[in-house]
């Protein structure tokens, strides 16, 4: 039996309620670690290794040649294995496996057991890169079908990249007085954050003192309801990671892949396209355009000139998409050879719409995410009256108080202790 015919037996026992009763008809070594890996993947790195592997024993295999993370590694044995702690989950070593022994974590029976048995309202936040995930509806039809399978609501963390638009373009406002100032994006992209943090650590006093929109439209779902459980939908294996590092935890407690919400759908039988409409769209345009490389710049900039429309220093920005283009950019930014005063990056080619996990090519996920950004009545944060609502809900008079030391945006990534 392959890891996938596991998985697809115990997801399709699940949806049938007799998980129990399949469990027991398996029993072998391989078996049974995959079965605790499916039960219990905060156990394991985001990347698992599904059969035993002699690949590159006079030499260094092609997985171990693209994590430019040194995750990949051998035991005492000579085995490879994957480093839990240095493992961020770009998932390039995936893409590079010859052999086809790696894949990507799950995360779908703890949820499927949240929604079953947890004492709160289950909610899925879903990535600015969601829209046309599942087909060609509406996001009403699919807050339906997530509903349907026994969440509470669907949440959209666009209206949560709005805020975090705000506060990054107050920083710039607030901090670049010269053409030789510049900052990093902290928005969006745990594999960007996690190479400056372990490869370029002098940069990370450039970055905005901000959490990622996942976590938080997290921290405020939890804030406004304690007793919620959260779920993060996106196309990113690198999420789960994030949403498992100390400082953040609180925020999130399980990540799905567009993939795994597929698989969910399929086994339930359930079909987002028949569902009734339940319409409740509150993000902007610069929000929603985070689902793509360009897009958090392009939304800070327009906030920040509409902020103060007499200043001088506008966001000249530089955007790297997948990871040795985020790497070349900081390298020549080491050098001397950058000139833009906001650099944006994103670890997958494309942006979120070339995530590991998506449904749809990446070109196709780029035109349904300008689309969508199109279709908003709100062209920045400033103009969403649905951001002052938020705001003022979680306790925040203005939208400069965004600026202050808080514990649902803020986050000093020059105090993280290094993995």
């Amino acid at each position: 039996m392959t890891f996938n015919d596991l998985y697809e037996g115990i997801l399709k026992s699940a949806a049938e309620n007799r998980r129990g009763q399949y469990l027991k008809t398996l029993g072998t070594e391989d078996v049974g670690h995959g079965i605790d890996c499916l039960l219990h993947p905060d156990r394991y790195a985001p990347v698992w290794k599904t059969e035993p592997c002699d690949c590159g024993r006079d030499g260094a295999p092609d997985c171990v040649k693209r994590c430019i993370f040194n995750a990949i590694k051998r035991d005492s044995a000579g085995e490879l294995i994957i480093d839990k702690e240095q493992c961020v989950g770009c998932s390039d070593c995936v893409d590079a496996c010859a052999s086809r022994k790696l894949t990507q974590s799950r995360d779908v029976l703890p949820v499927l057991d949240a929604l079953k048995s947890a004492k709160g309202p289950v909610y899925a936040l879903v990535a600015p890169a969601f829209i046309g995930q599942f087909g060609d509806v509406p996001p009403g039809q699919l807050r339906s079908a997530f509903k349907s399978l026994g969440f509470a609501g669907m949440v959209e963390v666009a209206l949560f990249a709005d805020i975090l638009t705000l506060k990054e373009a107050l920083v710039f406002n607030k901090k670049i007085k010269t053409d030789e100032d510049f900052m990093l994006t902290s928005c969006c992209c745990p594999i960007w954050i996690a190479m400056v943090r372990r490869s370029f650590t002098q940069y990370t006093k450039k970055i905005p003192d901000s959490v990622s929109p996942m976590v938080a439209c997290g921290r405020a779902v939890k804030k406004m309801e304690p007793s919620a459980v959260t779920v993060f939908i996106g196309p990113c294996l690198a999420k789960k990671v994030e949403a498992r590092e100390k400082d953040i935890a609180d925020a999130v407690d399980y990540v799905l892949t567009f993939e795994e919400v597929r698989d969910i759908f399929q086994a339930f039988h359930i079909a987002p396209e028949d569902m009734a409409e339940d319409g409740k769209e509150h993000s902007s345009k610069a929000g929603r355009l985070y689902g793509r490389t360009g897009g958090v710049s392009e939304a800070v900039k327009n906030t920040a000139r509409q902020m103060n429309p007499k200043r001088t220093i506008d966001v000249r920005a530089e955007q790297a998409d997948g990871t040795t283009r985020c790497r070349e950019l900081l390298q020549r930014l080491m050098e001397g050879k950058v000139t833009a005063n906001y650099l944006e990056g994103m670890g997958c080619v494309g942006g979120c719409i070339g995530g590991p996990k998506v449904l749809i090519p990446p070109q196709d996920g780029k035109c349904y995410v300008d689309l969508y950004g199109k279709a908003s009545v709100y062209e920045t944060p400033l103009d969403n009256p649905n951001v002052r609502e938020v705001l003022k809900s979680l306790g925040f008079d203005s939208i400069e108080s965004l600026l202050n030391d808080n514990e649902i945006f803020t986050r000093h990534f020059d105090e993280l202790a290094l993995k």
